[in-house]
């Protein structure tokens, strides 16, 4: 049962390749309701090309965008006069896209007087395990996805402080770079680990990133040229070949990425309240990835916290979710303010635990 209270936020979601919009419910009690989870992807526009194409995807979203919304609202029940306000992706992400949702977006706070909430794509992925279980502040997020690897320390909504992040590559993008030099198709992150399944992950010795480095940093342009050398001493590769490299792969990114967690852990000492990870973004989902972080946290008691994969991935209902979130909490922008608010192409969550500035220098493209 509903009541007054009850908040219901329609979320767009185009900050990169798929076409997202969805309807959530934040209750009185502060749990949410998935009423509605819309995804359109773009896979197959892109597959000839061996990646996103900014063009096209923006394009995609101008085709698909009002059907996917107009489906999401069907399947939640909720028309425009019962909602509570709109939130949509402002950034960071391809721009094209960007703009396209939140000019959608704009227009239907304007058509149907509704609060218009703009969002960091990130802050979605922040607070999405709080989508389906009770993921209490503060805790860690790693933030891994095709184009952020992230590590922040959430210590409430709007709260961020980043503790590390990826010196060149993200985690999803070396994923998928790994899977057009196998030849695997996309998406690359599903095609390196369904290869790695019946592969040897000890075969190939590729290296520690970073290992002797202090703080939480990533890399991973290294283990991208490892992998190409890998591939190319091979002269003709065979199946296995292609499962071993996949599986060698697979294992040290996660061994990476739990390595470097593993060091944030300690940089959040002593915590505050209960000891919880959370694990977000694409490469969330993948299994490998998951059980070295298991490992981690059961060895250091702490609880890993990672949403169901359809909503690792990009997704409307983040979004929906954390301008719920926001305007819960009382940070809900005047019309005025979000009509002004531009698309970007890239804007931080989050400044640095040492207040260093963002965008400038070596960590300012993946920031």
């Amino acid at each position: 049962m509903t009541t007054s209270n009850d908040l219901f936020v329609l979320g767009v979601e185009t900050s990169c390749d798929d076409t997202a919009a969805a309807v959530v419910c934040r209750r009185a009690d502060g749990s949410c309701q998935i009423l509605s989870n819309e995804v359109w992807a773009q896979h197959d526009d892109h597959a000839a090309f061996g990646g996103v194409v900014p063009e096209i995807a923006a394009r995609s979203h101008v085709e698909r965008l009002d059907s996917t919304i107009e489906r999401a609202i069907a399947v939640a029940g909720i028309p425009f006069d019962r909602l509570s306000a709109v939130a949509a992706t402002a950034g960071p992400g391809l721009v094209g896209g960007v703009m396209v949702g939140l000019t959608t977006a704009k227009a239907i706070a304007l058509a149907h007087n509704l609060p218009l909430v703009p969002l960091n794509h990130l802050e979605g992925h922040a607070l999405s395990a709080r989508l389906t279980e009770p993921a209490a502040f503060p805790y860690l997020l790693l933030l891994i996805s095709g184009g952020h690897t992230q590590l922040i320390h959430v210590r409430g909504v709007g709260d961020y402080v980043r503790l590390g992040t990826t010196i060149d590559d993200a985690a999803g993008e070396s994923f998928d770079k790994t899977a057009k030099l196998l030849g695997l198709g996309a998406p690359g992150g599903p095609m390196v680990e369904a290869a790695a399944t019946g592969g040897r992950a000890n075969r190939f010795d590729l290296p520690r990133p970073l290992a002797q480095r202090a703080g939480c940093d990533f890399s991973f342009s290294g283990l991208k040229t490892a992998v190409r050398e890998a591939a190319t001493s091979i002269e003709q590769p065979t199946g296995q070949d292609v499962a071993d490299i996949a599986a060698s792969f697979q294992f040290a990114a996660a061994r990476h990425l739990a390595q470097r967690t593993e060091k944030a852990m300690e940089m959040i000492s002593p915590p505050e309240g209960d000891c919880r990870l959370v694990v977000a973004g694409g490469v969330a989902a993948n299994c490998s990835v998951k059980k070295m972080l298991q490992d981690l946290c059961a060895a250091n008691s702490w609880q890993l916290m990672v949403p169901p994969p359809k909503y690792c991935t990009d997704n409307g209902a983040m979004i929906a979710w954390a301008g719920a979130e926001r305007i819960a909490a009382g940070m809900t922008p005047t019309l005025d303010e979000s009509l002004s608010l531009a698309p970007r192409a890239r804007w931080p969550l989050a400044p640095h635990k040492d207040g260093g500035k963002l965008g400038s220098g070596r960590k300012g493209p993946k920031a």
